[in-house]
């Protein structure tokens, strides 16, 4: 074996990322983008990963305020 493999593209890489949620079982990517694509959340308005802080209300995840205004969320904001 060469490596992981990356479970979103399949590339069997010699440095791959390793990433667990809340100590679960890990996860592997050979590059960031696929990790992204894997595990950050998607705007509940439009669609993006969030990548960044984003904003939450009720449970739903916005990429922000924006997002979360469109959906009916009143007086959120974004940080700075």
């Amino acid at each position: 074996m060469y490596g992981m493999k990356c479970e979103v593209c399949g590339n069997n890489y010699d440095k791959p990322i390793e990433i667990r949620l809340n100590g679960g079982d890990p996860h592997y990517f050979d590059c960031f983008e696929c990790a992204i694509h894997a595990l950050a959340p998607e705007c509940s308005e439009c669609g993006c990963r969030v990548i960044g802080h984003g904003v939450e209300a009720e449970g739903e995840i916005f990429c922000c305020a924006s997002c979360a205004e469109k959906a009916g969320v009143h007086g959120m904001r974004d940080r700075v």
